[in-house]
């Protein structure tokens, strides 16, 4: 197996495991109240966490073959998680994080040609 697949796996593995770990850790904090057990964090995180994944898992092999598609890819992602933290809303974010992808990447292609 190669090791820039074991890297990937490993990579989305943390990343995943931080996402449905951190909201339990940050989340002890708040007020106690009907939305707020830890079951309820973690389902909550559960959206991003697969969005994240499957981002990183999918762009990894482009941006391995083309340098170019990095910037656009960290562009998405970074919009994905602030618009996430703000909102809250998984739909809005990855909507977002794509527009975001899409738009970096059409400017680099019209400053390069």
């Amino acid at each position: 197996m190669s090791t820039n697949v074991i890297l990937v796996c490993l990579l989305v593995g943390t990343v995943n495991y931080l996402f449905r770990y951190l909201p339990l850790r940050m989340g002890a904090r708040q007020k106690p109240g009907p939305k707020s057990g830890p079951l309820s964090r973690v389902l909550d995180s559960i959206g991003i966490a697969s969005i994240c994944a499957l981002l990183v898992v999918s762009s990894t092999p482009e941006i391995l073959r083309d340098q170019q598609k990095l910037l656009p890819s960290l562009a998405g992602f970074v919009l994905l998680a602030l618009i996430f933290w703000r909102t809250k809303s998984i739909i809005i974010a990855t909507l977002t994080g794509a527009l975001a992808y899409g738009l970096v990447f059409k400017v680099m292609l019209m400053a390069a040609g």
